[in-house]
Parts: structure tokens; C-alpha cells; sequence
């Protein structure tokens, strides 16, 4: 018997699978706040890093109501395929709002979701991509795979500086524009309102698209409700969402609960149809019977719910600041949020928050380090807390450590 001489045989190591990986794919970071997450699964970790709604203000027993409901009323059509726009009825509840057709609003499965497949279909490689300084790690982490060139736009506590974005468009070919105008994560800062309208002047005079990414808009819990980047161009444009420049993002997880996973986009009908093409090619549709559910829920318990929300939020947010004030050193700057889920700190220049989270998780206390909230790069010396998921005794113990933690590294 003749013994044949095989080949030498593929090493399956690291090497190799990265060899074979596309170069979008090459691009791709895992998200900083998830790994943190993993190091605060310990039940005795108080974690301020991750944005969590607050679970035990979700409306359980309405859930429960509307899946009867839904099951009743639909029976097996509820665990059928859907069409990719969505359910209809959600569909029309949410175009209402804004007045205009269903026809420019997209369900999306989770608004994580929608700024994806915005940049499938928005973005070529190389394009310039607006964005705040510092802005959500989310987004950045949706678009980069599509390989854009990011340029950044400083802040301030009014949001964007419009007079910077003025000198930036004046010398730079951007075709997008991304911001969170309302409750800013990470930083907790709104747009103000003069700053809204001068944006939306620059950006139709320059042709740029803006993606306005809305997720906490309805969580105010002091201040003036501000119309969306959104309503003032529809307003502008006559009604017509044919002729606005701002695609709108927002979602039911900060306001009903965020398992169901139920968001949207609207836009102009172009736009709006390349995104159905995009999601027919991700997942077909958003779950038929979690559209239904949510469906149940917007006339009745959606209100009352953005009520005990903004509530809880406010008291908590409040209770942050005060220890914050009691605990943290001097020279530690922070926001004041109006809404939302969170605040930013700034420590003194030279300190770093990366190596300081071991320490800070020694003491059972966790945050997200402020860096990769920068697209370009910086933000060493700052941090984002969540105060939506923390309960009174929670916050004093944390801030106490924290401000601990930050005493020793600042001197």
C-alpha cells in the first residue's frame, strides 16, 4: 500500500481568520461600555456605566395586558412575518405625530439599528461625517464599518458651537451631519434653541443631511420642551418631508421598555426607501408581535409612563449632583442635565479615567471613561455616569467611592 504524502495543513490560528476578514470588518471595535458592563456583573458592583432604563418602572402588568390583547385580536398573524415598513398601525401613530404620511416612517429594530443601515446607505468611504465632540460611542461604532472621515464640532453647554460648524462647513465637503440635540449622550447637554435654527441654516445652505438621533427627547424633567431639529425644517419646508434635510431617530426603549426593541426612523421618501431595501437585507422586519404590543400601549400607558419616567429621573439625577458636590474633588467640572439618562464629568487636565476604573471597580464602583466618546481621539480626563438605573443609597455609596477614587489621582 502506497502511503500518499498530504499536504501541509492550514494553521487555523488568529492570523489566519483576521487574513480573511473584509476590510470593513478589519474596522470594527467592540463597544467599550459592553466590556466595562462585563466587569460589573458582580452583584455587589455599583454600575453607573451602562444607560439602562430603570426596570422596576417598567409597566409590566400593561405589557401583559396588550400580549393578551394582541394574541386576542390578531391570534397567529401576531407570530407571522410582516411586511418590512412596519406595523401599520404603529406606523400611522408615529407619522401623526410629526403630521405627515406613514409612508416616510421606517420601524426599525432598535434605533441601533436604524443609524446602521443609515450608513449602509448614506455612506462611502471617505466621506466627511460631522460629529459632536464628544458624541454617542453608538453611533460611532454603526458608521465606522462604512469607513467615513469624521470631523469633529466643539461643544459647549449649549450643544453645538454653530459658529465653529460655520468656519467647518466653510472649508469642508460634508455630506452628513450627526448630533443628539436633546439630553446629549454622553454629555447630558441640549441644543439650545437658537442653535437648532442656525444649524439647520448652515446645513441647507451647504446641502449637508442631518441625522438627528432622538432616543431621550421626551424625558424632560426640567426646563422648556425644545421643538426637534426635525419639526422646525418640516416647518420650514411647509409640511413637505419631501423637503427636509433631517432624517429623524428615535425609539420606544427609554420611554416603554427596551425589550421589545422598537424604534424608527423618518424621512424623505428616498431616503425612507433605501432603508426598507437595507432592512429587507438585515432581518426582514422588526418582530410582528412586539410592533403590536407597542401598539397597545401609545394611547394609555405611553403618557403615563413618560411621567413616572421623567419623574424617577429628575429625583435621581438631582440626588447624583448633590453628591457629586459633597464628594468629588476640587476642579472636577460636570453637566447639569434638563432630561435624559446621564452626566459628564471633566477632571483636572492630566488625569486619565482609563486605568482609574480598576481602581474606582475595587471599590465596587463603575463608570465609562470618557475617550471613546471621541471619535478623533482625546477626553482622557472625563467620564459619563448614568443616574437612571441607580436608586438613593446606591448613588450616595457610589459618588462617596468614586470621589475617593478621583481625590487620590488628582492630589
Amino acid at each position: 500500500m502506497t502511503t500518499l504524502e498530504h499536504p501541509q495543513a492550514t494553521i487555523w490560528n488568529d492570523a489566519f481568520w483576521t487574513s480573511r476578514l473584509s476590510t470593513r470588518a478589519r474596522t470594527m471595535t467592540a463597544s467599550a461600555i459592553r466590556e466595562i458592563l462585563k466587569i460589573t456583573q458582580s452583584p455587589d458592583v455599583i454600575s453607573f456605566a451602562g444607560g439602562l432604563p430603570a426596570p422596576e418602572l417598567f409597566p409590566m402588568d400593561a405589557v401583559k395586558s396588550a400580549f393578551e390583547a394582541v394574541m386576542t385580536r390578531y391570534g397567529s398573524a401576531a407570530l407571522q412575518y410582516s411586511t418590512t415598513e412596519g406595523h401599520p398601525p404603529l406606523r400611522e401613530w408615529i407619522a401623526a405625530q410629526s403630521g405627515i404620511p406613514a409612508s416616510n416612517v421606517q420601524i426599525m429594530t432598535g434605533s441601533q439599528q436604524g443609524l446602521d443601515l443609515l450608513g449602509k446607505i448614506l455612506i462611502s468611504e471617505g466621506d466627511v461625517v460631522l460629529v459632536e465632540s464628544p458624541t454617542y460611542l453608538g453611533a460611532l461604532q454603526s458608521f465606522q464599518p462604512y469607513l467615513p472621515r469624521y470631523v469633529e464640532m466643539p461643544t459647549d453647554e449649549q450643544g453645538i458651537d454653530v459658529d465653529a460648524l460655520e468656519t467647518l462647513l466653510a472649508s469642508t465637503p460634508a455630506k452628513l451631519l450627526y448630533a443628539v440635540p436633546n439630553f446629549q449622550n454622553p454629555t447630558g447637554r441640549t441644543l439650545s434653541l437658537e442653535r437648532r435654527e442656525r444649524l439647520l441654516d448652515l446645513t441647507a445652505r451647504h446641502g449637508v443631511m442631518v441625522i438627528e438621533d432622538d432616543p431621550y427627547g421626551q424625558l424632560r424633567f426640567t426646563g422648556e420642551h425644545l421643538p426637534s431639529l426635525y419639526s422646525l425644517a418640516l416647518e420650514r419646508a411647509g409640511g413637505d418631508p419631501e423637503q427636509v434635510n433631517v432624517i429623524y431617530s428615535s425609539s420606544f426603549s427609554k420611554t416603554l421598555v427596551p425589550g421589545l426593541r422598537d424604534a424608527w426612523v423618518q424621512a424623505a421618501s428616498p431616503i425612507i426607501q433605501k432603508l426598507i431595501q437595507a432592512k429587507q437585507g438585515a432581518d426582514l422586519h422588526t418582530p410582528t408581535l412586539n410592533q403590536m404590543i407597542v401598539a397597545e400601549l401609545l394611547d394609555d400607558t405611553l403618557p403615563r409612563q413618560v411621567e413616572i419616567v421623567k419623574k424617577a429621573y429628575g429625583e435621581r439625577a438631582r440626588h447624583m449632583l448633590t453628591q457629586i458636590e459633597l464628594h468629588f474633588p476640587r476642579g472636577a467640572q460636570y453637566t447639569r442635565p434638563e432630561g435624559g439618562m446621564f452626566l459628564w464629568v471633566t477632571l483636572p487636565a492630566g488625569t486619565d479615567t482609563v486605568p482609574l476604573l480598576a481602581k474606582a471597580v475595587a471599590r465596587k464602583v463603575a463608570y465609562v471613561p470618557g475617550s471613546p466618546f471621541f471619535a478623533l481621539g482625546g477626553g482622557e480626563n472625563t467620564l459619563r455616569l448614568s443616574y437612571s438605573n441607580a436608586q438613593p443609597d446606591a448613588i450616595e455609596r457610589g459618588m462617596k467611592a468614586l470621589g475617593e477614587t478621583f481625590t487620590e489621582a488628582v492630589g
